[in-house]
């Protein structure tokens, strides 16, 4: 088997796992490390939340009245569940006093797509959730794309001690960079692992486990190849049941993986 068709399983295998479209440059956001009802402020701009979390990750992204907000399974005031990157999520507090918008803001910019997992099994009339992404900061400039959220399912699954559950992928692609999104949640939506640079948000841990079994998988295969070379190097006469073995296994491995990743 030529490295470039194992090269072409591995990628196959790696797309299954990370969703199509995503890239090096992709920036999720699971607001783990914040407190309950905690502002995010600086806190993806490597500084701190509002209750002095952090230091967090150097992003550069702000955010206005919103909140870290942990499930009550987990200790929390957080009425959701089934979030997919426990056991915070991010919810926007409807302003009282300026800015009334609920904004994140990225100076350095992003492009490609944007999404998120969300819950909103109470709204009534979406079209009065517009969310736009502008090319310029404090939701200015042009708009890069608008959008509105349809209702998500009121059931309570998976988790029925959430009344915000389930939560739902949404995504979306547009032309240019953007450096600002409002957010039209006003108190009728939670979010979570919202994605910069992707229509698909960042996978759930089950997809990262899954990812890793694969990737294991893959280098246990390479190490049952290179153990067989050895052997026919150190042993080009004798040893054939060593021989044998090793390249047995990599034998098995190569088929399994070529018949998942070209089924």
């Amino acid at each position: 088997m030529s490295s470039v068709k194992m090269f072409r399983a591995l990628v196959l295998v790696s797309a299954i796992a990370f969703a199509n479209g995503s890239s090096a440059a992709v920036i999720g956001l699971t607001f783990e490390g914040l407190q309950d009802f905690e502002p995010i402020a600086n806190f993806y701009n490597g500084g701190f939340g509002g209750n002095g979390s952090g230091p967090g990750p150097s992003y550069g992204i702000t955010f206005s009245n919103a909140v870290g907000w942990i499930d009550s399974d987990n200790g929390g005031t957080g009425n959701f569940g089934g979030e997919p990157s426990p056991s915070t999520a991010l919810w926007f507090i409807p302003a009282q006093m300026p800015p009334f918008s609920e904004i994140m803001n990225v100076p350095a910019g992003f492009n490609t797509g944007f999404s998120f997992f969300y819950s909103s099994p109470f709204l009534v009339d979406s079209s009065n959730y517009v969310f736009r992404i502008f090319d310029g900061l404090d939701g200015t400039g042009t708009v890069l794309s608008s959008f509105t959220l349809p209702q998500t399912p009121n059931t309570g699954a998976p988790d029925p001690t959430g009344a915000f559950s389930p939560f739902l992928p949404f995504g979306v692609t547009f032309a240019g960079t953007a450096r600002s999104v409002e957010f039209a949640a006003f108190g009728e939506m939670t979010f979570d692992n919202v994605t910069l640079g992707s229509s698909a948000p960042i996978p759930e841990p089950s997809s990262l486990m899954l990812a890793g079994l694969a990737f294991g998988f893959i280098i246990s295969c390479r190490v049952g190849k290179r153990r067989a070379a050895t052997l026919r190097h150190r042993f080009p006469g004798g040893n054939k049941g060593g021989n044998k073995g090793a390249a047995s296994h990599y034998g098995r491995c190569r088929k399994t993986l070529l018949a998942q990743a070209f089924a």
